[in-house]
This record gives structure tokens, C-alpha cells and sequence, in this order.
């Protein structure tokens, strides 16, 4: 790594948290992926989305894509993906005569309970190296972050 600039120079690219948080997420998205081929034999955008759709649903493409932090089109991708392989059914919605409802099927409903059970154990795994007390802490931290960012 490189050293730390001294005197009035910027402070090195690794001490920022913006830098740190995307290294996190690199990391836990990389493993993540891995876990997910491995446990559930979704790719991570998939699981992502049968995860959301497993506790929101119905949802839209475009509620799915909030809901899984994804564009429009990942979402779209995902969700279709997610029907061919027989875990999420769609229906016609009735308020607007283009838009789909996206819900588990049965077999999704079992996957998404495995999914939920990874994130859990993935939960653990990542921050576990934390109190609960901490973790308590950070998750504040956290929410009130997201807050400011979203404007709240």
C-alpha cells in the first residue's frame, strides 16, 4: 500500500470511508456471489431479486429494482431469468395493462427461505468480527447515513 502523504497534502485514498465502504462491498459482493452459486445456484443479482420479491410481493419490475438496490434493466433481466427458472410467477397487473406482478412460486418460496438463511450466516460471517453491541451501533450509524443521503 502507499505510504501516507505528509504535511498539508491530501489524506491517502485508503482513509476515506467512501474508499473503504466500496472496498467492503467488493469483498462481501465477490464472496457473496461465490455463496450464493454455491448454496442456492442463483447468481447474486438473482438471489438479490428473489430475495426482495420473497418479502415484498407482488412487486413490479420497477418496485423490484428499489427493492434490490438494481437499474431497471438488471432488475427486468433478473426477474425474467427468475421465471424461466420456475421461481417467480408473472401476472398481468390490473392498474396498468403493461406493467407484471412479480411473486414467488413454490419452489421460489423454499429458495428465497435458503436465501434469507445465507444472508443471515453472510450477516454474521462479515460482522461477526464485531460485538452485538457494536454491530447495534454501526447498524445506527448506518440507517442515519442512509437517511442523510436520501435526503431524510
Amino acid at each position: 500500500m502507499p505510504t501516507e502523504p505528509s504535511g498539508d497534502a491530501l489524506p491517502a485514498l485508503e482513509r476515506f470511508l467512501t474508499y473503504r465502504m466500496h472496498v467492503v462491498n467488493k469483498i462481501s459482493d465477490r464472496d457473496s456471489n461465490r455463496a450464493y452459486q454455491e448454496t442456492c445456484g442463483l447468481p447474486l443479482g438473482e438471489a438479490r431479486c428473489l430475495a426482495a420479491i420473497g418479502r415484498y410481493a407482488p412487486l413490479s419490475v420497477n418496485d423490484l429494482a428499489r427493492a434490490a438496490n438494481l437499474n431497471k434493466g438488471q432488475a427486468s433481466r433478473s426477474a425474467q431469468a427468475l421465471v424461466e427458472r420456475g421461481l417467480v410467477s408473472k401476472q398481468a397487473c390490473e392498474s396498468d395493462a403493461r406493467g407484471v406482478l412479480l411473486a414467488p412460486t413454490g419452489a421460489g418460496q423454499a429458495r428465497y427461505e435458503q436465501i434469507v438463511a445465507l444472508i443471515a450466516r453472510r450477516n454474521d460471517e462479515i460482522f461477526g468480527c464485531l460485538s452485538k453491541r457494536e454491530q447495534a451501533q454501526f447498524g445506527a450509524m448506518l440507517d442515519r447515513v442512509i437517511a442523510h443521503m436520501e435526503g431524510g
